[in-house]
């Protein structure tokens, strides 16, 4: 059986999961992660990264790090998605973790529905594989940790917004917030809610 050329008869020794972290929100970077797990070392409790409790996923994302046979993290600035709109902002970071392997995969399961452009191997798309294939669970937790930390850092600049409490996402008190101060730099001009604000300050 073949998909995009690819012999799935083949021997599939180097399969990375891939997946993002950050489409939604009105602040902060969208964050990928690309994770080939070495069959020889499992990890167990793998999952869908919003299914785990903060510390459950802290303590498997160091899991992955010394047990994968190969992980990237790799992200794209706020100003590329304002250039490239969130979809070609988070399909480019994708890319960007695949590439960024050192263990070079000979396929990727890329979670959603949708294949990034450009990848250096054959890749199938999974609808919720964050939640069915341990590998793309990898990289959903270990993406996660990393979005997590970034606003928890942007949380200590600017507590007023309180990034800690809704990593960046348009809840009440982000929205409240935003009029109070203003938009940051870490905001998305090119979503409603930011822009809004920035064409009624001009």
């Amino acid at each position: 059986m073949t998909q995009n050329g690819f012999d799935f008869g083949a021997e599939l020794s180097h399969v990375a999961g891939v997946d993002e972290v950050g489409r939604g929100p009105l602040a902060g970077k969208v964050v990928t992660a690309a994770v080939i797990l070495d069959p020889a070392r499992p990890i167990d409790g793998l999952n869908d990264s919003k299914k785990l409790s903060p510390a459950r996923r802290l303590a498997l994302s160091q899991h992955i790090r010394e047990n994968a046979l190969s992980y990237a993290v790799a992200e794209a600035s706020v100003e590329e998605i304002d250039e490239l709109n969130i979809l070609g902002a988070t399909m480019l970071a994708m890319r960007r973790a695949v590439e960024a392997l050192s263990v070079a995969p000979n396929f990727c399961l890329i979670d959603g529905n949708r294949l990034p452009p450009g990848l250096p191997c054959p890749a199938e798309a999974i609808v919720k594989g964050d939640g069915s294939v341990p590998a793309i669970s990898a990289a959903s937790i270990l993406a996660k940790v990393t979005r997590d930390q970034q606003m928890l850092d942007l949380h200590q600049q600017h507590p007023e917004y309180g990034f800690d409490q809704h990593k960046g996402y348009g809840t009440a008190q982000h929205l409240a917030a935003l009029v109070k101060f203003g938009p940051l730099k870490e905001h998305r001009r090119s979503f409603a809610p930011v822009r809004k604000l920035v064409e009624i300050s001009q």
